[in-house]
């Protein structure tokens, strides 16, 4: 059981290197095509894209996405599921550069940002395992207690 949640676990991390790695996908998309894929509504999408996280071309009049807008967002999904702020991920989408000349800076980015997010979620961890002790501590006192007046009040009707 362990070894498939590892196993699943890489292939998310797997899933967020290659982010920008379109593989075999389209070159356009329409914002119901990526509010779909991603699960997200549209009014998100927008929203990124007033943020200046995603840079659709327009025609007609509808939001027309490239495969770089795809991949931003699915980075941006990703960061924002592991605690990422979108000013965060925009710097971190801004390291890039116009050929990925970034890309080093992106990586040592990822680095401090894991770190950092690993320790506060330690932390928390630590400050979870201590309320779960302490609750079970009250849990047991409230059942001695509970048992002795059930002794308590049977002895006293057998009297």
């Amino acid at each position: 059981m362990a070894a498939s949640k590892t196993t699943a676990l890489k292939h998310k991390a797997r899933e967020v290197v290659d982010a920008h790695d379109p593989g075999g996908a389209p070159e356009l998309f329409s914002i119901s095509d990526l509010a779909s894929e991603f699960g997200i509504t549209h009014r998100t999408i927008r929203f990124y894209e007033s943020k200046g996280l995603l840079t659709p071309q327009r025609l007609n009049g509808a939001r027309i996405y490239s495969r770089r807008d795809r991949a931003r967002l699915h980075i941006v999904v990703r960061a924002k599921g592991l605690g990422y702020t979108l000013d965060e991920a925009k710097g971190y989408l801004d390291l890039y550069g116009q050929q990925g000349e970034g890309r080093i800076k992106q990586l040592e980015f990822s680095v401090a940002k894991s770190e950092q997010v690993i320790a506060e979620l330690e932390a928390k961890r630590r400050q979870i395992d201590e309320k779960i002790e302490e609750l079970r501590l009250i849990n047991q006192i409230c059942r001695r207690k509970i048992a002795a007046k059930k002794r308590s009040k049977n002895g006293t009707r057998a009297v």
